[in-house]
């Protein structure tokens, strides 16, 4: 019997776009003397989310030799590993790349889909962003078409649920959090992608990374004895290797009874994810402000001042301390992490490093000395009455208060 499929989602090359959110005298790629960027920028958040990021992600985009904004913005996350991927591209045809990989920082529910209002889920399966609220509860945030065609088929008929949204604030009861930082970033990123044309932001939400082995058998033993739910993970993993074998969008069909089906994958295979081989995960390479410093002076007589003096970087530490809890591995809730950097001549801080802290943790790392680098200048330590480079080891403690 031939099966029978309603709809086709998740393909930038489809050609039906989906408005997401119109507003008045907009038009694509800016023509229009009110673009979308312009709309957003009427809101107070969002406006002031592009003023402080526009020229941060843009050297971001510079130091990873991409093209200022993105065009095409790709989102995925994965549940268990508790992270969030934005991809980007300028060309429909060339492959999509990684810009930048955000932690997760709360999670509802369990693996599995959304089948109901109130069960705290997060859904998974393939989605788009249908609105942008600048008015967020949640600082700012990026609503998903929740429930999809897929979703209204196999959940509860009368209330399947509503209202699922990446957003800020680090809480959650069955949305997609991250830091107000990140969403920021996202924010920005995805209103340049919309302002250059794209309605169609395809969101997909996987219940785990299929290429890490600890996921990879924590899933298995999750759906050893529920087949229906097996077969609902395994698509969503035949979908996952298409990408990462291409670096393009599937093309996702949904059946008659709500299944989904990827191109390049039989509809009747069982997908053995014991037998998967697992792929390293390739480390993203962050371009932190290193230099060159020829002479670093031990005995000074008078040391670098942080801005505002001691206490004030005192200050500084315990809330950066806190704003990186966010950023702890999984199972993880305190940490003394010691840092070496260079206040150089200039009082420029420079070339971080860090000493001490917990294995497997570079992508904490990276963003503490992301973190770190925007400081400001301090006043640089002096010898006979000369400014000099000082190098600088300092513990910082991070912790939730």
């Amino acid at each position: 019997m031939q099966r029978k499929f309603i709809l086709s989602v998740v393909s930038v090359l489809a050609a039906v776009y989906l408005q997401a959110q119109p507003a008045p005298n907009m038009s694509k790629g800016g023509s229009s003397s009110y673009s979308f960027v312009d709309y957003q920028k009427s809101f107070p958040r969002p406006s002031e989310a592009l003023d402080r990021k526009e020229d941060t992600l843009q050297k971001q985009f510079e130091a990873k030799k991409l093209k200022w904004p993105a065009r095409y913005l790709y989102i995925r996350s994965f549940k268990y590993d508790s992270q969030l991927e934005v991809w980007v591209k300028n060309e429909l045809k060339e492959p999509f790349r990684l810009f930048k990989t955000y932690r997760v920082c709360a999670l509802a529910g369990a693996l599995g889909p959304k089948r109901m209002q109130g069960d705290f889920q997060v859904p998974e399966g393939f989605y788009y962003i249908n609105e942008f609220n600048p008015q967020s509860n949640y600082y700012l945030s990026l609503g998903l078409n929740y429930p999809n065609v897929s979703d209204k088929i196999l959940s509860d008929s009368l209330k399947p649920g509503s209202d699922i949204y990446i957003h800020g604030s680090c809480v959650t009861v069955g949305c997609i959090p991250i830091t107000d930082q990140q969403i920021d970033e996202l924010y920005v990123l995805a209103t340049h992608a919309k302002d250059l044309g794209q309605d169609f932001i395809p969101v997909h939400i996987f219940p785990i990374r299929y290429n890490v082995e600890k996921s990879v058998k924590y899933l298995e033993s999750l759906t050893k004895d529920d087949p229906e739910l097996k077969k609902f993970e395994d698509r969503l993993g035949d979908a996952f290797d298409f990408f990462e074998k291409y670096h393009q969008l599937p093309v996702v069909m949904i059946g008659d009874k709500g299944d989904y089906f990827v191109n390049e994958s039989s509809p009747g295979k069982e997908r053995p994810l014991a037998e998967q081989k697992q792929q390293p995960l390739k480390k993203q390479t962050v371009a932190h402000r290193n230099r060159r410093i020829d002479v670093l002076t031990d005995a000074v007589h008078q040391w670098p001042q942080f801005p505002g003096g001691g206490e004030a970087f005192m200050k500084y530490l315990d809330q950066l301390g806190r704003e990186m809890t966010a950023f702890l591995p999984r199972g993880v809730t305190r940490a003394f992490i010691q840092v070496e950097f260079v206040v150089d001549s200039d009082g420029v801080p420079v070339n971080f490093k860090v000493l001490k802290g917990f294995k497997d943790a570079d992508d904490f790392n990276d963003e503490l000395i992301t973190r770190l680098e925007k400081m400001g200048t301090w006043q640089p330590a002096t010898l006979q009455e000369k400014p000099v480079a000082k190098k600088m080891i300092q513990t910082i403690t991070v912790e939730g208060r």
